[in-house]
């Protein structure tokens, strides 16, 4: 029974860190897909004070982050001015020019790096990303498009 746990151990080690990191990547997503569209709308449409894209851009990534709250993640938003382009969608004009897109990027990475105990290597990948996409018209508070 000795030899049979030290066999196992290292790969129920690493299961578990699997397991640790998929929970907390999901967890971090769920907050980020909760909190983006409500940071874009309260920051994004009506910023105070400076009314630039780099200035929303920064308040909403901010915002974002506090509510993320985790060491292991990073927010990251890029506002564009227009509609993001769909393929196939027979529409080659913006229905409205006024319209901003948000590009909001969640990345996340894995604890440890990378390790080996026993024979058993573990060697997650260096990023996760969740990418939330958000298109607001900047002169009406409260409209998601």
């Amino acid at each position: 029974m000795t030899v049979e746990l030290a066999v196992l151990m290292p790969v129920l080690i690493v299961v578990a860190l699997i397991v640790l990191n998929i929970v907390r990547f999901c967890g971090a997503c769920a907050v980020f897909d909760r909190v983006a569209p409500d940071a874009v709308l309260s920051h994004g449409v009506a910023p105070s004070g400076n009314q630039s894209l780099a200035s929303s851009e920064a308040r909403v990534a901010e915002a974002i982050g506090h509510a993320v709250d985790s060491e292991m993640c990073e927010v990251e938003v890029v506002a564009e001015g227009g509609v993001p382009e769909k393929k196939g969608a027979g529409v080659t004009f913006p229905v409205s020019p006024l319209l901003t897109t948000y590009r909001c990027t969640l990345r996340y990475r894995p604890w440890p790096g990378s390790f080996v105990i026993a024979g058993m290597a573990y060697e997650p990948p260096a990023v996760l990303r969740h990418v939330r996409t958000i298109v607001v018209d900047r002169y009406r508070p409260g409209v998601i498009v």
